[in-house]
């Protein structure tokens, strides 16, 4: 999967992305990262992408042409047309359905805005998409786009070294993740529960699923309206939380 983000400051998402698992699935070619700097597309000498607001204001707006021509350096090269995606707090929430969905593709244009805002009349011409990582305000899009680079790209195959991993973690399944414990197996006089040491995979499995049903109630209860519940999980909330 290739990612295309065009923004200001492109030694921030080399910098941010370029170790740890996404530099690794970097180096293995399981994704590819390109930036592209909206500041080279610039017409005037000073390379100057922003202008003060029609109307007054506070702070500047970035203009349209250089964002154009950024994503026209990328499109003319390309026989499909990929989803744009304009990272601004107007736009829908991120989370892990939306990861899911964009995972599929094989290639995404990320836009990434900074000062005051971008012209509108480019966010009409390019954006499939805009999307939010929540309901605060940053100085700017590239850290909202490493954070959904780094969610899409673990969902990607072979990214993670254990395949399991991105299936049994939290949001998979609308659920919190269970406990997770390591050697030693007392720590401070707290013992790893039991079960967990006892070998038997079935009670570990049906253990782990209790613990996410749980969690999940008293930390997110508002995820298990979307949670695919068996009777089972059912009867496990209330036996454990409803008391």
């Amino acid at each position: 999967m290739k990612f295309n983000i065009m923004t200001l400051f492109p030694d921030m998402i080399k910098q941010g992305l370029g170790s740890s698992i996404i530099g690794k699935a970097q180096e293995k070619n399981l994704i590819e990262i390109d930036t592209i700097n909206i500041r080279d597309y610039a017409y005037n000498k000073h390379k100057q992408v922003d202008d003060y607001p029609y109307g007054g204001g506070a702070g500047m707006v970035m203009q349209p042409e250089p964002i154009y021509e950024a994503y026209k350096s990328v499109t003319s090269k390309l026989s499909n047309k990929p989803r744009v995606i304009y990272l601004t707090p107007q736009g829908k929430t991120f989370n892990q359905e939306m990861a899911m969905e964009l995972s599929k593709e094989e290639e995404l244009i990320f836009l990434c805005g900074h000062y005051e805002g971008i012209d509108e009349r480019v966010i009409d011409m390019i954006v499939t998409d805009e999307v939010s990582i929540g309901d605060y305000i940053l100085t700017g899009g590239e850290l909202a786009v490493m954070v959904m680079v780094d969610a899409i790209s673990r969902l990607i195959p072979n990214v993670l070294s254990n395949g399991v991993s991105a299936t049994t973690e939290s949001f998979d399944d609308n659920l919190l993740e269970y406990p997770q414990y390591t050697r030693p197996a007392v720590f401070m006089d707290k013992k790893v529960p039991d079960i967990l040491l006892s070998g038997h995979h079935k009670n570990i499995d049906q253990w782990r699923r209790e613990q996410s049903l749980i969690r999940t109630y008293n930390k997110r209860p508002d995820l298990l309206e979307k949670a695919e519940l068996s009777e089972k999980d059912k009867k496990t909330i209330d036996k454990y939380c409803k008391l």
